[in-house]
């Protein structure tokens, strides 16, 4: 007889392990399935996030930092450093540490809130008995059945066309995170996030790096104010970035990759490089799920159709996370994965998609929430705008960081905060008191009365909130 729950998890990432721990702290008998292993075969829950994507690319990004930091930026504070050298295999080490500690926090959590956990393949069998049957294809193969379903299965890498992944001269994230020794000349198609932040890594520790980036404007999902600054601090730090590119061939050889394209002005170019990241973007991951076995509907992107509660054309057949629409953000994932527990449970689950943070970790880094200046100008919303500069920071000054700025949108009849907008240190932690005052409704004003300590950075916030009233008390 097969293993029978309430509510059965398909995939472990950040959508779906905490999709789990949720219905089962409501009291539902609760199911994980994953197919994730660690490079002994064991079970690795946590999806791309956890092994590919946000854990280990931050604990890369900060080994360089720290390296950048020790051979640029400690002789200001005294501190002399000679002979400096990195040592790429232990930094890689360190890297699958964390992200081993993070597996193993997650299996923990299962165990303590009671979650079965799979690992294996999971897939759809059929309807049955107003439930659905699964299959768990792992070290043994079996059968489980589910009242309901969650589908978290996440994303996979783009492949650019003729370009395939080897994850040895073509890399994905994946195999970015991965590469053995510094590479003297790196090269990365697409400036998106992956790319900017892989690219960010490399260079800190010495390639040479060429960012290729089709869309003729850099960064063109955040603030314009925002993204001039980071092109040219990016430029000065040394990356280069080309826009308006357009890829004519990638050739694969034993030792180097050569990108073939033609730049903005029409001009066929050639890059030889040692390593080339391929950044275009993720697709809906299915593969193996078998939706056809009880008409599951994807739409022509190949992700899961779903309402605005996550709910498929099935009953009782929910999905969240990278195999739905919406920003492929972990937090995103995360917060559908609550709310869809919550609404099995009967309670109202809650995701408001215009509160949702976006982060590039770069340094400086790059945060912001809600609306841009140039959406507000396509929309026709009057509004007011403050901007305040690091440079005339304190604790920026101190921590000899002063690059970027916070920006405040706001509307400009009932002062209501449309967005915020920061690039500088610690922006990825800044933004959250954004994210909480705008899910409250919060004014410009609002924010320009709290009280924050100095010195801090979050003064910079409190600045340029008052900044949209042409105020000023610059701390």
């Amino acid at each position: 007889m097969s293993k029978q729950f309430d509510v059965v998890v398909i995939g472990g990432g950040p959508g779906g392990y905490i999709a789990a721990i949720r219905a089962a702290q409501l009291g539902f008998n609760t199911a994980c399935i994953d197919e994730w292993k660690n490079d002994k075969g064991g079970p690795a829950p946590g999806g791309t996030c956890t092994n590919v994507g946000c854990i280990p690319s931050k604990a890369l990004l900060q080994s360089s930092e720290h390296f950048e930091h020790a051979g640029h930026g400690f002789a200001d504070h005294g501190i002399s450093m000679s002979d400096l050298k990195i040592d790429i295999a232990k930094m890689i080490g360190r890297k699958d540490s964390v992200v081993k500690q993070n597996n193993d926090g997650i299996l923990y959590l299962f165990k303590k809130n009671k979650v079965t956990f799979f690992h294996g393949r999971g897939s759809f069998v059929a309807a049955k008995d107003g439930g659905y049957e699964l299959k768990v294809a792992g070290a043994a193969e079996e059968t489980i059945t589910a009242k309901h379903v969650i589908v978290a299965t996440g994303s996979n890498a783009r492949q650019l066309p003729g370009a395939p992944f080897d994850e040895v001269n073509i890399l994905s994230n994946d195999g970015a995170l991965r590469i053995p020794a510094v590479p003297k000349k790196l090269g990365v198609i697409g400036s998106g996030v992956i790319g900017l932040e892989m690219g960010s890594v490399w260079r800190r520790l010495g390639a040479e790096v060429t960012i290729l980036e089709a869309l003729p404007a850099f960064l063109g999902a955040a603030d314009e104010s925002v993204a001039k600054e980071a092109a040219k601090v990016f430029k000065k730090q040394g990356l280069n970035i080309e826009l308006g590119v357009k890829i004519s061939s990638v050739e694969n050889g034993a030792s180097s990759v050569t990108v073939k394209y033609t730049d903005a002005k029409g001009a066929e170019q050639a890059l030889a490089v040692d390593k080339l990241i391929v950044s275009i973007g993720r697709v809906a991951n299915t593969i193996g799920l078998n939706p056809d076995a009880v008409g599951l509907k994807l739409d022509e992107r190949g992700a899961v159709v779903v309402d605005d509660e996550c709910r498929t054309n099935l009953p009782n057949v929910w999905a969240v996370g990278d195999v739905v629409r919406g920003p492929m953000l972990a937090h995103k994932a995360e917060e559908e994965g609550v709310a869809v527990a919550e609404r099995i449970a009967g309670q109202h689950g809650h995701v408001n998609f215009n509160t949702i943070p976006w982060v590039i970790y770069t340094s400086p880094e790059i945060a912001w929430v809600g609306k841009t200046e140039q959406a507000l100008k396509a929309e026709g919303v009057a509004y007011k705008a403050g901007q305040f500069p690091f440079l005339a920071n304190g604790r920026a000054r101190a921590l000899g960081d002063t690059t970027g700025f916070v920006k405040f949108l706001a509307d400009a009849k009932t002062d209501e905060i449309l967005g915020v907008h920061i690039i500088g240190p610690m922006a990825s932690e800044l933004i959250s008191e954004a994210v909480v005052a705008m899910e409250f409704k919060a004014s410009a004003e609002d924010i320009a009365r709290i009280c924050h300590a100095h010195p801090s950075l979050s003064e910079a916030t409190k600045e340029a909130a008052l900044a949209v009233d042409k105020r000023t008390l610059n701390f």
